[in-house]
């Protein structure tokens, strides 16, 4: 028989230690999750809206060879937790997505990839692109969003569809490629 005393010091000790134990065997576990686990995961809840025309939407190729689709699929492998949302409208100008901009960022956006396309000048109202252009910006970076502008240039390196502008799925995926370090450059600021 032992006694209450002892009993009571033994018990003592012994959760003492295990306590001990528990503590040290979650700081080791924090420390190797913290250096295995790169500080972009980090990154959780965030969106990226792709708001443009065209060649956002992913004109003639499938859903998910888009480049919005394969930019999020590229951030996933690099660890982000991201959301990139394809707010492309095929033909669409400027004055359309300034009209529609509101609805199209939702809140926690925190990238709008804005590609303006090629539509003001084919429908006529190109000399409101400028304006249009700027209104965007300006509301986009008064919520405390980046923008990053993908103009028509950037597209004629990349391998086209047989209409010769709209870009293949291989096109859609280096156009991820191109945009990816803007777009993580964005995120870890």
């Amino acid at each position: 028989m032992v006694s209450p005393m002892f009993e009571a010091r033994l018990t003592g000790q012994i959760a003492s230690r295990f306590s001990r134990r528990r503590l040290a065997a979650l700081a080791i576990f924090t420390i190797m999750f913290m250096i295995a686990v790169p500080a972009t995961c980090f990154a959780a809840g965030k969106i990226v809206v792709a708001l443009g025309a065209s060649h956002t939407f992913g004109k003639g190729v499938e859903r998910g060879e888009d480049y919005p689709a394969q930019l999020e699929n590229l951030l996933t492998q690099k660890g982000f937790e991201v959301q990139v949302i394809n707010s492309g409208v095929n033909g669409q100008t400027t004055g359309k997505m300034l009209e529609r901009l509101e609805a199209s960022v939702p809140p926690n956006t925190v990238i709008v990839i804005l590609q303006p396309g090629g539509n003001d000048k084919r429908k006529g109202v190109e000399n409101k692109r400028a304006g249009n252009i700027a209104k965007i910006q300006q509301r986009l970076k008064a919520q405390g969003i980046t923008v990053i502008m993908m103009e028509n240039p950037v597209f004629r390196r990349y391998p086209k569809q047989a209409d010769g502008q709209h870009l293949t799925p291989d096109g859609y995926h280096d156009l991820a490629r191109w945009i990816l370090p803007k777009v993580i450059a964005a995120i870890s600021n």
